[in-house]
C-alpha cells in the first residue's frame, strides 16, 4: 500500500464521523499531486443527492477539521464534491446500488491475463463483484473480481444510467 493510500485510509477514518453526523456518507477520499497537493473527498446524502449548498458546508467543516488533524504536510487544496452520475464504485454498496449498469473496472494484479474490465455489472457474491462481460464470447462473458484487488471502478455514462438517475431524483 503506498503512502498516499495509507494517508487516504487516515483521513477517512478522521473525517467519517464528522460526515455522518451532518447526514452524508463518505464516498472516497483521495490525494493526488506530488508538489501542488490536492485532497479529493467525495459524499453524498444517503438518498444519493448533493447539492452545491452540500458541498459548502461540508468544505467549511471538513477545512476545520483538517487544520486541527493537520495530517497533511504542507499546503494543498480541499475539492470536496460529489461522486457525479458517472461515479467512481467504492463501496460495496456501490456495486450493489448500480447492478445493471455498465462499468469500467481496473485491478491492482492481472486476472487472467488482463487488468482492466468493461462490462454490466450483475451484482456481488461474497467479497467479489460480478460482471458480465461487453466484449466476450458467452462462454467467457461472467467474471468474479475480488474487491479488495480492484484499483478503480467507475460508471459508465450511459442512455440507462441518465434516465435512471432522472427516474431517482424526480427530474425524468
Amino acid at each position: 500500500m503506498s503512502a498516499k493510500s495509507e494517508l487516504a485510509i487516515r483521513i477517512s477514518e478522521s473525517i467519517r464521523p464528522l460526515l455522518e453526523a451532518m447526514g452524508f456518507e463518505l464516498v472516497r477520499v483521495k490525494l493526488m499531486g506530488s508538489r501542488r497537493k490536492t485532497l479529493q473527498i467525495m459524499a453524498e446524502r444517503p438518498d444519493g443527492t448533493m447539492t452545491v449548498d452540500d458541498c459548502a458546508e461540508l468544505s467549511t467543516a471538513l477545512s476545520a477539521l483538517l487544520d486541527v488533524e493537520d495530517l497533511i504536510a504542507g499546503e494543498y487544496s480541499l475539492e470536496v464534491s460529489s461522486p457525479g452520475i458517472d461515479r467512481p464504485l467504492v463501496r460495496p454498496l456501490d456495486f450493489e446500488r448500480y447492478q445493471g449498469h455498465l462499468a469500467k473496472i481496473k485491478m491492482d494484479f492481472p486476472l487472467d491475463g488482463r487488468k482492466r474490465f468493461v462490462g454490466v455489472i450483475t451484482g456481488l457474491e461474497g467479497d467479489a463483484v460480478i460482471m458480465d462481460l461487453k466484449e466476450a464470447s458467452p462462454e467467457h462473458r461472467r467474471v468474479s473480481l475480488p474487491l479488495e484487488q480492484i484499483d478503480e471502478a467507475k460508471l459508465v455514462l450511459t442512455d440507462r444510467l441518465i434516465e435512471a438517475s432522472l427516474a431517482e431524483t424526480g427530474t425524468g
